[in-house]
């Protein structure tokens, strides 16, 4: 079980079955006017394509491989899904992917 997890942060979630345990970014954390209690992530992948949707975040010490945050995948999870932190995007990072969700949500 997870402790207390915050925006920018990237936690494994165990997402069951053939989708396996994988890295992810916190998007948002639950706050006590929201109809549900779920954390909203995206996964991290290291098959980079360069496509849009993808935001390359190079290779984080705490990550074996070069990876990107795939803001087209989002998932709304319970919080006990995240398992373990990993790391922290940087403060550009973060908001390269809040960008790219923005772009791809034309918002």
């Amino acid at each position: 079980m997870s402790t207390q997890a915050h925006s920018s942060e990237v936690w494994l979630v165990d997402f069951g079955l053939a989708a396996k345990v994988r890295p992810v970014v916190v998007l948002s954390v639950p706050q006590p006017t929201n109809a549900r209690s779920l954390v909203v992530v995206a996964p991290l992948t290291s098959q980079l394509r360069g496509l849009r949707g993808e935001v390359d975040i190079g290779k984080p010490r705490w990550l074996p491989k070069r990876s990107a945050v795939n803001v087209q995948v989002l998932a709304s999870i319970d919080h006990s899904a995240l398992e373990k932190k990993l790391g922290k995007l940087s403060h550009e990072q973060f908001e390269e992917v809040k960008a790219a969700l923005r772009g791809l949500l034309d918002l």
